[in-house]
């Protein structure tokens, strides 16, 4: 079901024709009329669900991944116009003027929080049940929150715009105050959220959504025992599993929406324009025809095949055992347009192909793109509760290995990791492996506190890969128009 984008849009459209009414000379008698517009129940539903249309940045997921990938050890790229832009993340020159921070980041983050604070602000006149009125708000809390994770964790504090009345000059919080208002306005917003399975349509927020958001929010700030409890709390709901597919086809479109228990939160994408998932146009090396990897992929000449190629590491795609069940998404060899074999796992060529899709059209493929899963939560456990401890807890393994056994790997114990540290690095090493192609990357290494010295190790120098590059800079755009926001330490503050 990915109905909740079309509602959005039929919503949004509805409302425009009030805008139109007194030029057709129509009295607005209806529940969109422009001055009870957001009393209505629909009229306060179009405002939240264009909140979540910004959260559901489709077609930029494939820059927000990239973004998080091509500044680590995972990922590369070379060719096409994209490759103006990747070239800077890949060799750590980026600046507050690279348009990708504006666009796929900044802008659609604050959209959904503007949209939230007007459904926050406008709730408590709404003509419907106070049920409703606490989910809707409940639900903008939740979406706020996560935006500003989401920019936090890109940008570190930024301004914490609460209501729509604010001056358009604020000063960014500071890194107390922004970790407080993320973990109070989510917390706060449980009690009032549905149980997973049970919400009105596929993609609105849930426990599973607003608990797992904020355990990752605890781990990447090394909050550990929240973060720990955090997750408790998503596998306690008994609603999410691993078990359920093969990790070859956990991301196929046919085991999408709310039957996929993997799938706690995804970018949902469709074969159509504006809601595509484009990141297979790029990982499609050039003259595709077919690879023994994954030969239920039928490639057809109307699916698109961009000139910009998104490569995988050879060093990352060595790192992985040879039977390790995820290779089976990741194209080492291929067959051309003129029937000739090409290897490409050398030369830091090799493709994820995590979702291919036989039914792509152009560059829209339909599959869903994943924010959180499942298994980030049981890893994300076991790495906190070995944060708290000298020597791994059996819960450690227990949680590590429910992920490695779909890999089929064999079991880690503590004769393989006796202490904290081979069981963090064990952790990092099947967080990279398990998450190719989502986005995770450039945070693990953050946390891990490698993710300077593993840019330096790639031959990044010592003048790009700086210490302040674990952040990315605010946007110049928003640093000209806010005369109050400063800049991050090291990019300057024209």
């Amino acid at each position: 079901m990915k109905n909740i984008i079309k509602y959005i849009l039929l919503l949004a459209v509805a409302a425009g024709f009030a805008s139109c009414e007194k030029a057709l000379e129509v009295t607005p008698n209806s529940e969109f009329a422009p001055g009870n517009v957001l009393t209505s129940e629909n009229g306060i539903k179009a405002l939240l669900y264009s909140a979540y249309a910004q959260q559901q940045t489709q077609q930029n997921s494939r820059f927000v991944i990239n973004n998080s990938e091509m500044c680590t050890d995972m990922a590369f790229n070379s060719g096409g116009a994209e490759n103006a832009q990747l070239i800077n993340i890949i060799n750590f020159t980026w600046d507050a003027n690279l348009g990708t921070f504006q666009a796929d980041i900044w802008a659609p983050a604050y959209r959904c929080i503007r949209d939230a604070n007007g459904v926050i602000e406008n709730i408590d006149n709404v003509n419907t049940s106070d049920a409703n009125k606490k989910l809707f708000k409940a639900e903008a809390r939740a979406l706020r929150a996560y935006s500003y994770a989401t920019l936090y964790s890109f940008f570190g504090p930024v301004p914490l715009r609460t209501s729509t009345s604010q001056p358009g000059d604020l000063a960014r919080a500071t890194d107390d105050e922004m970790k407080d208002f993320i973990a109070t306005e989510m917390t706060e917003s449980v009690a009032d959220l549905p149980n997973p399975g049970q919400e009105e349509a596929y993609g609105r927020f849930n426990k599973g959504v607003a608990y797992a958001v904020l355990a990752k929010f605890y781990l990447n700030t090394k909050q550990w025992q929240k973060a720990a409890d955090a997750c408790q709390s998503v596998i306690s709901l008994n609603y999410y599993t691993t078990t359920q597919y093969a990790f070859k086809d956990l991301f196929r479109v046919e085991n999408e929406g709310m039957t996929n228990k993997e799938m706690i939160l995804v970018l949902q994408c469709r074969n159509e324009t504006d809601f595509g998932n484009w990141f297979m146009a790029g990982a499609l090396p050039a003259g595709f025809k077919s690879t023994p990897q994954l030969p239920e992929y039928v490639y057809q000449s109307t699916m698109a095949n961009f000139a910009t190629q998104y490569r995988l590491r050879t060093d990352f795609v060595n790192s992985m055992a040879s039977n390790d069940q995820r290779r089976s998404l990741i194209c080492t060899s291929y067959i051309n347009n003129s029937n000739a074999t090409v290897n490409i796992l050398a030369g830091d060529n090799a493709r994820s192909f995590k979702y291919w899709d036989n039914n792509t059209i152009g560059n829209n493929s339909g599959n869903d793109v994943p924010i959180l899963r499942y298994a980030d939560i049981l890893l994300s456990r076991a790495e906190a509760l070995n944060e708290l401890n000298a020597i791994p807890p059996t819960e450690c393994f227990t949680l590590i290995n429910q992920v490695r056994a779909r890999a089929g790997l064999a079991a880690l114990t503590l004769v393989n990791t006796p202490d904290q540290a081979s069981f963090r690095e064990a952790i990092f090493k099947e967080r990279g492996w398990e998450f190719i192609s989502e986005g995770k990357r450039r945070e693990d290494l953050i946390r891990q506190g490698t993710f300077i010295s593993s840019a330096l190790a790639r031959g990044v120098p010592a003048t790009q890969a700086t210490p302040e590059k674990v952040l990315f800079p605010i946007p110049q755009s928003e640093i000209s128009a806010n005369k109050l926001c400063v800049q991050n330490p090291g990019y300057g503050n024209n």
